[in-house]
Order: C-alpha cells, then structure tokens, then sequence
C-alpha cells in the first residue's frame, strides 16, 4: 500500500460533498438503524445542510457532530486536504504553511493546526506498554540552567515512555518529581515490566512497585551497560526537538503537548505511514453515536 498522491487526493475527494459522503458512510453507513423510529433506512442527503434524512421518519444524521470539523464553517475539503498535508510531512506543518496552501486566515489556519493535532492524539490512543521500557524526561523551550537541566528555568518538562521496537508514549508535566513521574509509569506500564532509566532519585522506587529496574549512571558518563540504557528514548527527544525547531522554530509551553502528540502518532505509524491519511479522516473515538 502507497500512500495516495495529490491527485488521486483530488479525485477521491473533490468536492465537500464526497468528503461528507466519506464521513457518513465510516460513521453510519446505509441501512443505519434510525435512532428515532428504530427501523434499518435509507439515508438521503439534505440540501443546505450536513445532515442525512431517514426514509421512514424523517430524523436527521449529522456525520460532522462529535468531529473536529463540527463546529467549522471552513470546507471539508480543506479539512481533509489540511489532513493530508500533515500525514504527508515529515515534521508537521506550521500555521503559516496552512494559511498559504489553503487560502484561509492565519487564525483559520492556526486553530485547525491544533485540531488537527488533538484528532491525531485521540486516534493514537494510549495502549499500556510491557516488556522493556525505556523511562526518561526532557526540557523543551526557554534556557538551560543548573546540572542536566533537572528544574530548569523557562523550560517545559516533557516526560516520555517508550517500549523497545514498539510504541513511544509522551506527556507534558509540571515537574520531574517523584510524585509527578511515577505516577504515569504506574498507569501507563504494565506490571512486571523491565523499565530503563537515567539515576534520576524520581525512578528509585520503581523496584518496590512490581518493575524489574534498570539503571545506567549518565552522571558517571555510563550510557549503556549490555542491553540496560535510554538511548532510544534520547534519540527521539532529538528528533522532537529538531522537528520543533525546524519547522515551528518556538512552541509556548500552553500548546507543546499538542505538538508533541503530533510526533508521538507519526512516530508511532512509522511502520505502515501511508495509513495514516485513511486512519485519520476514518476513525473519530471523539465522536457521537448519534447526531
């Protein structure tokens, strides 16, 4: 499977109306049992609105309610060929790229940037990860200050999980504290896992919560001992900051774990990237049963 070019994107979807067929048909679909009249129908499209009309009763389906386009007045189109835009980049897509490719407002163009996003994090979900994980935090924005940059001045901690060849999980949190860190590794890390971390004193008492712990001492210049080490995590605080910097060049600390979901779904599609385009404008776990 490839992933589509530009005009078969144009061809599949070139007009609103094919984009709202697209979201009724993978959100209900013909024979639909009508939530009102409770009877299987046939759903006929109503002029002037996004909605669909039961043949028996006459109740309306709104494919958009439940969506990140719900409450936009902008093109469908230009949802859908924003989304393609971002499942097509690399490193995501700044607002002003947006503004420029589909001829909306900065604002426009802004706000669907960070719909977008958020649509992307809930279609990622958060499955628990096992076996070995690595366990680290990273400082994003402002200036380094102090020894490893632990409580650094103006700088946005970013805490991460990631399983070996699987998936990677961040989060933006206030502080590397024990009672902030450890926590999400309860949550998000199953029971009897391996989990590899820094000698941060935040993962110290890991081994007394049913994980096997891991330690390399990054203080005494130990990066790797055997199989025992986070580089694989550190090499993807790299490659976040790259793109960060790269494409966005500042992100407010308000917004970073929009951005830093971003990376987390396109990192973990890195296997199969051209689904990414058909998951997204197909899946909604936000949505309303019923509109």
């Amino acid at each position: 499977m490839k992933a589509i070019t530009i005009t078969q994107f144009f061809q599949q979807f070139p007009s609103d109306q094919a984009c709202l067929d697209h979201l009724f048909n993978v959100r209900f679909g013909q024979d639909h049992t009508c939530p009102k009249c409770e009877r299987a129908a046939k759903w006929y499209k109503i002029k002037a609105e996004r909605a669909y009309s039961c043949q028996w009763c006459g109740h309306h389906l709104h494919p958009t309610v439940g969506t990140l386009f719900e409450k936009s007045r902008t093109s469908l189109q230009l949802w859908f060929y924003a989304i393609y835009l971002f499942t097509t980049s690399r490193h995501g897509v700044p607002a002003k790229e947006l503004e420029r490719q589909l001829g909306v407002t900065y604002k426009t163009a802004w706000r669907m940037g960070h719909e977008i996003r958020k649509h992307m994090d809930l279609v990622d979900g958060e499955p628990p990860l096992s076996g070995d994980v690595e366990a680290d935090e990273t400082y994003v924005g402002g200036k380094k200050k102090g020894k490893r940059g632990r409580g650094a001045g103006g700088k946005t901690v970013v805490f991460g999980m990631m399983e070996r060849n699987g998936d990677v999980m961040t989060k933006v949190v206030p502080d590397a504290k024990t009672k902030t860190i450890e926590p999400e590794i309860l949550e998000n890390v199953e029971a009897g896992s391996t989990v590899h971390t820094d000698e941060w004193h935040a993962y110290k008492g890991l081994s007394n919560k049913g994980y096997n712990h891991e330690t390399v001492q990054h203080g005494a210049g130990e990066y790797a001992r055997g199989n025992i080490h986070v580089n694989s995590l550190e090499g993807y605080w790299s490659r976040l900051k790259e793109s960060i910097h790269g494409t966005h060049i500042h992100v407010s600390g308000k917004h970073l774990e929009k951005y830093t979901k971003e990376f987390e779904y396109r990192y973990n599609s890195r296997k199969n990237p051209e689904k990414m385009f058909p998951e997204l404008i197909s899946s909604y776990p936000e949505q309303q049963n019923e509109g």
